[in-house]
């Protein structure tokens, strides 16, 4: 589920946390990153549940129809392909899927109402939602395609601001997760497209990702000082309360990265934190993080504090 990228950002979250907090509990560290970690993987679940959750409000509309006095033509035969679409019906006899969702509370429920009415409301005008509805076939894979083009559509999810604000109400984790989330999603869709089923996920990607996370907080954390040091030492004029304390706690923990995982090479570790600094940081840190970060880790390699080892991991 999670990739290292994320693990990074949860990382750096936590140890800024820490570290504007002065709290030096690496357990609670602990607690709270792998807390964050398990979080990300419900949004999941959740985020996946929309696709019932908008089922069911396609299945009340047309009940609202029916029963009305002096319905439509169309109110009285609706289309009921949507309502019926195998995506929903996959999800809904699902046994390790409702389990999750049942056990760990992520049910869109009735507070949500009105906005998977709204999400329903604003799929309907939808062009491909239209095409989909009019045709005659019916398909798993017609179905996965439409929830795709759903879950892809930046207007319904990723830049929906009443989503967002649910979702920062639901749990303050969840927050800057929902992009990685909708490409996941995607991905399961695909999956069940091509193979007629979703693969149960874990917390992590790898198996060994967890231990990465764990010993990447630990290193950052135990050595924060030692490396604030280096970090001194290889800026000129240095005025602590004019650099961005974003760009300090992502400098200290690429350092810790750097010298505490032998099998990870230089430029990646530098290009991951110089990636995360556009997000979480100024316009300037971009060029700030990249140019300290790479002087410190030359020094440091020259001094035989970082080695390297394995095939295309020495750094010419």
């Amino acid at each position: 589920m999670i990739n290292r990228r994320l693990i990074r950002i949860k990382v750096f979250k936590v140890l800024y946390s820490v570290e504007a907090s002065g709290s030096d509990s690496l357990i609670e560290a602990e607690k709270t990153l792998m807390y964050s970690c398990e979080k990300t993987l419900h949004l999941y679940y959740f985020i996946l549940n929309a696709a019932v959750a908008l089922k069911n409000a396609a299945v009340a509309r047309i009940d609202t129809g029916l029963k009305k006095f002096n319905p439509t033509s169309e109110e009285r035969d609706p289309n009921r392909k949507f309502a019926e679409n195998k995506v929903s019906g996959y999800l809904e006899q699902c046994p390790w899927f409702l389990k999750y969702c049942g056990d760990h509370g992520l049910m869109w429920t009735e507070t949500l109402s009105p906005l998977v009415r709204k999400l329903l409301s604003a799929i309907s005008a939808k062009d491909y939602y239209k095409e989909y509805m009019s045709s005659e076939t019916r398909s798993l894979a017609e179905d996965c395609e439409l929830f795709i083009r759903i879950f892809t559509d930046e207007e319904l999810f990723e830049d929906n601001e009443a989503l967002a604000s649910y979702l920062e109400d639901m749990s303050l984790f969840w927050t800057d997760d929902l992009g990685y989330v909708l490409n996941s999603v995607v991905r399961s869709l695909d999956t069940l497209r091509r193979r007629g089923m979703i693969p149960e996920p874990d917390v992590f990607l790898k198996d060994d990702d967890r231990t990465f996370a764990l010993d990447l907080l630990k290193a950052a954390m135990t050595g924060y000082d030692k490396y604030m040091e280096a970090v001194v030492s290889s800026t000129s004029n240095w005025d602590p309360e004019r650099v961005v304390t974003t760009d300090l706690v992502l400098i200290i923990q690429g350092i810790a990265e750097a010298v505490n995982f032998p099998n990870i090479p230089l430029k990646v570790t530098i290009n991951e934190y110089v990636d995360i600094s556009k997000y979480y940081s100024t316009r300037n840190s971009r060029v700030f993080v990249n140019g300290l970060l790479d002087r410190i880790l030359r020094k440091k390699t020259d001094s035989g504090e970082i080695v390297k080892t394995g095939r295309g991991l020495i750094d010419n």
